[in-house]
């Protein structure tokens, strides 16, 4: 069975992941989602990318389309939680470049890992300028996942602030680390923590 750190991981991912894609019930949320998994799906074909060589080159255009979808300064807010507000400005800027070179080490190795996966977006919910939509990973050896994206309007366009992989969030599952380190110790430790990298990391699959 998939564990659930590796659920999150292809939820946070399948952006890059996902060599197809259904909809059943699409908006614009979901279309502009699908729009990114296009873009996604050109890089990962791409034969002159392929090789091991090309790993350096691959990545950062996937993560160019990664950084276009998910606002990740909305993210690290969230993920702080209560202790954001207390942060100045040049420490909640500090917090977002930490935690997104967080998110993008942990999960840098594994994006290559998936080719088969088939993604399924079922249902659309909009309310105002927040939408939900939801997804499912089909993979080969007949497992299904539930993937829910959270997205708000920024500029006409839908950008993602969480992800609800078979009912874990990442923001809260972050943000509960996050606590823990600063209530047991302080806020500066939970940088000195940041900026070593490897604390937070997910475990490889």
């Amino acid at each position: 069975m998939m564990r659930r750190s590796r659920i999150v991981a292809i939820g946070l991912l399948f952006l890059m992941l996902a060599l197809g894609a259904e909809i059943a019930d699409a908006g614009v949320a979901t279309d502009q989602i699908k729009s990114t998994v296009d873009k996604a799906i050109i890089v990962l074909k791409d034969p002159r990318l392929k090789p091991s060589a090309k790993t350096k080159e691959r990545r950062e255009q996937l993560k160019q389309i990664l950084y276009a979808r998910f606002d990740f300064t909305e993210m690290a807010r969230r993920a702080l939680g209560a202790n954001w507000r207390r942060r100045t400005p040049q420490e909640q800027e500090e917090f977002v470049r930490l935690f997104t070179d967080i998110l993008e080490r942990a999960y840098a190795d594994i994006i290559e890992g998936y080719t088969d996966e088939k993604i399924i977006y079922f249902n659309e919910r909009v309310d105002g300028t927040y939408a939900d939509v939801g997804s499912k990973i089909l993979t080969s050896k007949g497992e299904e996942y539930s993937i829910y994206y959270k997205a708000h309007l920024v500029s006409n366009e839908w950008k993602v602030y969480d992800v609800v992989a078979e009912n874990i969030s990442l923001v809260n599952n972050y943000r509960s680390q996050f606590n823990r380190v600063i209530a047991n110790s302080s806020y500066e430790e939970l940088i000195r923590r940041l900026r070593d990298k490897a604390a937070f990391a997910a475990p490889k699959p």
